[in-house]
C-alpha cells in the first residue's frame, strides 16, 4: 500500500509518494539499486590496478604465501585449524577461511587473491549505499558518502593488501548486521534477532575491530532508526522502544564484544604484539590518542602523504600538540551536540570516536602510532556528517540538482585519481617502503628497505631492479639503509631503551646478514654479538619482546662461527636459538616448528664432526621426523630440506658403519633431489651430484663396484656440466670425483 507522508528535509516539510515500509535494503525503488551497482562497478574499476600486483612478504607470507594451513585450500582440516589457531597474533577463523578458499580457487595467483579484496571492497559501497538510503530515505547524501567511502585513497592500505582482508570482510559483516539490525527494528522478534547476533559473530571471526557494534547500533537507534523516546518516525517504520529496553537488547552482543576481546588479548599476548607499559607509558599513550584522532581527519581532508605505518613518537607529543588537538576534539564535540537537532551530527561524530577506539593506542599493539587501514570504518561516520550537511545547506537555499551533483562528483573523481597514486606504492614491498621513508623518515623503514634490497627475487619489482646495474650496487644501497636505522636507533635508544633496544638489535641481525653476504665476517660477528648481548640484557630485566629475532640472530651466529670451523662456540649458539624454538613451537608450531628442525640439523653436523655420534644421530632423527611430517603438510616448501636431512644422516650412517642405513638414506635423497632437480636444475643438481658422490663412495667401500662406478659417473657429468657456468666453485668436485673413479679401477 501506498500513501503520501510529510518527510522533513532540511528543515522544510516535502511531501513525497513512496513505500510505507521498505522491507530491506533492496526492497523500493529499482534505479537506487542500479546507482549502486554503478559505483560498485566503478569501484572494481578504480582498484584494477592492483590485480596485477605480487604479494609482500609483509604480513602476507604469515597469512597466504608461507600458511601451510592457507596454502592447502579449503578443508575440513584447514576449518579446524582456523577456529584454533591464534597465528599472526590474532584470533579470526573466518579470514583465513577467506584465505584458503582463495588458494583453493586460485592457488598462489595474486591476482585472484587481490580480486577477492576488491569485490569485497566492492560490495561494502553497495551495501553502505543501499543501507543508508533504506534508513534515512535520502538517495543523494547515501550516493555520495557511498562514494567517499569508495575512492578515499586512506583505505587503499585496507584494499591493496592481501594481509588486510581481514579488514575489508569484517566491514563486510559489520555493515549486514546493522541492515539485519534494521530489520530486526521494524518487527522485533527472536529470528530476526539472531541473524544480527550471528552476522555480529562473523565479524569479529574476522576482525575484532568490529567490537563497538552495540555502541553503534544504539547510535543508531537514535538516527536513523529513530527508536529512542521522543524521536520522530523513521523512514522504514522502525518500531520504538524505551531506554532500558534498548540496552538489553544490546547485551548479547556486548557479551560477544568482551568474548572477543579476552580471546584477541591472549592471541596478541601470545604473539608478542601488546607493547608494555615499560616501551609506551599510558600517559603517551593517551597524547598519542588524542592527535591520532586529529590527524585521521586531517589524512581524510588533505590525503597528501599517507604511508604504511606511522611511528609512535619517542618522547611523546609535545603539549602544544595534544593541547591543540584536545582543544578541536573538545569543540567539534560541542558543537555537534550543540546542533544536536541535526541527529546524523552526533550519529556520525560518536560513530567516528567510538569505532577508532579499539585501534587508538590505549591498548598498544607494535610500534605504530596510527594507521590508514584502522580509518576503513570509522570514517564512514565523519562521510555522513559532510554528505547529510551539505544536503541539508543544499535544501535550504533550494540548489537545484545538478549544481549539487557537479562538485560531489568532482570531488570523488579527485580521491579516485589520488587513490590510483597511492596504489602505485604496493606495487611491490621495495616501492612500499621507499615511499614510507619518504613520508615518515623513521628506522623501521631504512631497516625494512635495506632487507627488501637483500631479497631481490621476493621483494623487488622488475623495474626496481632496473635501478641496480650491479649486484654490489644493490648491496652498497642496502648497507646505506641499514646503517641509517642503526644510527637513527642508536639516537633513540637513550631516550626510551625498552622500546628501541629490540628493534636496534634487529638492524644488528640485518647488517649482520648482509655482512656475511659479503664475507665480511669480522664485521658480521660483531654485529651479532651487539644484537645478542641487547637481547640477553633486555632477558634479564624481563623484558623480550621478539624471542623469536632473539632466537634468529643466535643461530646466525652458529651459522658464521661453524664457517669459520669454531664449532665449539657455534654449538652452543645453535643450543641456545633452539631451546627458545622449542618453547615457541609450543605456542606455534606452524611458524617455529621449521626453525626447531633446522637447529637440530645444524646442531647435528657439528656433533658429528666433534665425533659425538650418539648426539648426533639423536638430533639427526628427531629433525628428520619433523621434516616428514613437515612435508605432509607442504611437500613443496619442505622437501629441499627433507633431503638435506637425509643426505646428512646416510654420511653419519657411513661413518659408523651402518651400511644398510646409509644406503636407504641416501637412496631415498637421491630420488627426492631427482624430482627437484627436474623442477629447478639451476638450484638442486649440485644437491643431486653430492648424493651421488656419497652413494658411490658408499659402494665402492662395500665391494659394489658397477653400482658405484655409475654413480661416479653420473656425479662427475653433473659437475662437469656445472663447472662450465662457474669453473671455480666446482673444480674441486671435479677433482674430487674423479680421484674417486681413479681409486675405484685401481682396485683388484
Amino acid at each position: 500500500m501506498r500513501r503520501a507522508k510529510t518527510v522533513s528535509r532540511g528543515g522544510r516539510r516535502l511531501q513525497s509518494s513512496e513505500p510505507l515500509r521498505a522491507q530491506s535494503p533492496l526492497g523500493g525503488n529499482y534505479l537506487q539499486i542500479i546507482l549502486g551497482v554503478l559505483i560498485s562497478g566503478a569501484t572494481l574499476a578504480l582498484y584494477s590496478p592492483v590485480l596485477r600486483y605480487p604479494f609482500l612478504v609483509l604480513d602476507d607470507q604469515d597469512y597466504v604465501t608461507g600458511n601451510l594451513h592457507v596454502r592447502s585450500g579449503l578443508s575440513w582440516g584447514t576449518i579446524q585449524w582456523a577456529f584454533s589457531a591464534t597465528a599472526a597474533a590474532n584470533w579470526h577463523p573466518v579470514t583465513w577461511i577467506s584465505h584458503a578458499l582463495d588458494c583453493q580457487l586460485f592457488g598462489l595467483n595474486p591476482w585472484g587473491h587481490h580480486f577477492t579484496s576488491v569485490l569485497i571492497h566492492a560490495i561494502n559501497v553497495l551495501l553502505l549505499f543501499l543501507l543508508l538510503r533504506w534508513l534515512t530515505g535520502r538517495s543523494g547524501p547515501s550516493l555520495l558518502v557511498a562514494g567517499l567511502f569508495a575512492c578515499h585513497p586512506i583505505n587503499v592500505e585496507s584494499v591493496a593488501w592481501v594481509a588486510e582482508r581481514k579488514n575489508v570482510l569484517s566491514s563486510l559483516f559489520f555493515l549486514s548486521a546493522i541492515s539485519a539490525y534494521g530489520r530486526y527494528a521494524q518487527k522485533p522478534d527472536l529470528w530476526r534477532y539472531l541473524e544480527v547476533v550471528a552476522l555480529f559473530a562473523l565479524g569479529l571471526m574476522a576482525k575484532p575491530m568490529v567490537i563497538t557494534l552495540p555502541f553503534v547500533l544504539l547510535l543508531l537507534d537514535y538516527w536513523p532508526l529513530g527508536r529512542t523516546p521522543g524521536s520522530s518516525p523513521s523512514p522504514i517504520g522502525a518500531i520504538p522502544a524505551s531506554f532500558t529496553k534498548l540496552l538489553l537488547e544490546k547485551v548479547p552482543l556486548l557479551a560477544l564484544s568482551v568474548g572477543s576481546a579476552i580471546i584477541t588479548l591472549k592471541a596478541q599476548h601470545l604473539g608478542f604484539a601488546v607493547r608494555s607499559l615499560h616501551q609506551f607509558s599510558f600517559g603517551s599513550r593517551v597524547e598519542n590518542a588524542v592527535v591520532a584522532y586529529v590527524l585521521y581527519l586531517w589524512k581524510m581532508i588533505w590525503p597528501a602523504d599517507l604511508a604504511f605505518g606511522y611511528p609512535f613518537p619517542a618522547e611523546g607529543r609535545p603539549v602544544w600538540q595534544w593541547g591543540l588537538c584536545g582543544l578541536v576534539l573538545v569543540s567539534l564535540t560541542a558543537l555537534v551536540i550543540a546542533f544536536r537537532r541535526k541527529r546524523y551530527l552526533p550519529v556520525g561524530w560518536f560513530w567516528f570516536l567510538g569505532i577508532l577506539v579499539p585501534v587508538i593506542g590505549l591498548l598498544q599493539v607494535g610500534d605504530a602510532a596510527m594507521a590508514d587501514r584502522y580509518a576503513y570504518l570509522p570514517l564512514i561516520g565523519i562521510f555522513v556528517i559532510l554528505a547529510f550537511g551539505l544536503a541539508d545547506l543544499a535544501d535550504s537555499r533550494h540548489t537545484p540538482a545538478v549544481w549539487r551533483s557537479i562538485p560531489s562528483a568532482c570531488v570523488v573523481v579527485v580521491l579516485g585519481a589520488v587513490s590510483i597514486h597511492q596504489m602505485s606504492f604496493w606495487e611491490s614491498e621495495y616501492d612500499l617502503w621507499t615511499r614510507t621513508l619518504a613520508v615518515t623518515g623513521n628506522p623501521f623503514a631504512h631497516d625494512a628497505l635495506g632487507s627488501a634490497l637483500l631479497n631481490p627475487e621476493t621483494v623487488l619489482a622488475p623495474k626496481n631492479l632496473a635501478e641496480f646495474a650491479t649486484e654490489q650496487e644493490r648491496f652498497d644501497e642496502a648497507r646505506r639503509h641499514l646503517e641509517q636505522a642503526l644510527a637513527l636507533r642508536r639516537q633513540l635508544v637513550p631516550r626510551n631503551p625498552d622500546t628501541y633496544l629490540p628493534d636496534m638489535a634487529v638492524t644488528l641481525n640485518n647488517l649482520g646478514n648482509l655482512d656475511r653476504m659479503e664475507n665480511r665476517t669480522e664485521e658480521a660477528r660483531k654485529d651479532y654479538e651487539e644484537a645478542v648481548e641487547i637481547h640477553q640484557r633486555l632477558v634479564q630485566q624481563d623484558l623480550d619482546p621478539y624471542p623469536g629475532d632473539r632466537a634468529q640472530t643466535l643461530a646466525n651466529l652458529g651459522y658464521l662461527e661453524r664457517s669459520r670451523q669454531e664449532n665449539d662456540r657455534a654449538f652452543l649458539h645453535f643450543q641456545s636459538a633452539l631451546e627458545i624454538y622449542r618453547r615457541l613451537a609450543q605456542q606455534n608450531p606452524d611458524q617455529y616448528l621449521p626453525s626447531v628442525a633446522e637447529t637440530l640439523n645444524s646442531l647435528a653436523v657439528i656433533e658429528r664432526d666433534r665425533k659425538r655420534m650418539v648426539e648426533a644421530r639423536r638430533d639427526y632423527e628427531e629433525a628428520l621426523r619433523i621434516r616428514r611430517q613437515l612435508v605432509g603438510q607442504n611437500r613443496a616448501t619442505y622437501l629441499p630440506y627433507l633431503a638435506m636431512t637425509l643426505n646428512d644422516l646416510g654420511v653419519l650412517d657411513g661413518t659408523e658403519q651402518r651400511i644398510q642405513d646409509a644406503q636407504q638414506h641416501y637412496e631415498e635423497a637421491l630420488k627426492l633431489y631427482r624430482d627437484l632437480a627436474r623442477q629447478d636444475p639451476h638450484t638442486y643438481l649440485r644437491y643431486l651430484a653430492g648424493t651421488l658422490n656419497n652413494l658411490g663412495f658408499l659402494y665402492g667401500n662395500s665391494g659394489r663396484i658397477e653400482q658405484s662406478r655409475a654413480d661416479y659417473t653420473e656425479a662427475l657429468s653433473l659437475y662437469q656440466e656445472l663447472s662450465q657456468s662457474d669453473p671455480d666453485t666446482y673444480a674441486p668436485d671435479v677433482a674430487r670425483v674423479e680421484a674417486g673413479l681413479r681409486e675405484l679401477n685401481d682396485k683388484p
